[in-house]
């Protein structure tokens, strides 16, 4: 699990059960992307709630998951804070989701 802490603390990550995030302070959780089946059983990752492309399709749903987290790390994670999106992002328990902490960033 990748955590990027930004200026004045904030945390920042692609959502995971890891580490225990609330042990950081407050989360705000957004929905960053939808993994959904297609009309003939294959899988894709609609990555458009950030502004990014999507994936597949994929015949298998772990497969679009992995696709989907790889994207999250590398194209949206891992990009300078300036150039990142900010989503506008409903909760949702299915797909992967961002995680903010708005907690100091002390372990």
């Amino acid at each position: 699990m990748q955590l990027i802490i930004q200026a004045g603390g904030v945390l920042q990550c692609v959502y995971s059960e890891t580490l225990p995030l609330e042990a950081f302070g407050r989360l705000k959780i957004r929905r960053a992307s939808h993994v959904e089946p297609t009309p003939d059983g294959r899988w894709t990752a609609d990555l458009s709630p950030l502004g990014g492309p999507s994936l597949g399709p994929f015949d298998r749903r772990s497969t679009a998951l992995a696709a989907e987290h790889t994207w999250l790390e590398t194209c949206w994670l891992n990009v300078a804070e300036s150039q990142r999106p900010l989503p506008e992002l409903a909760e949702s328990a299915e797909s992967a989701e961002s995680a903010d902490t708005s907690g100091p960033a002390s372990a």
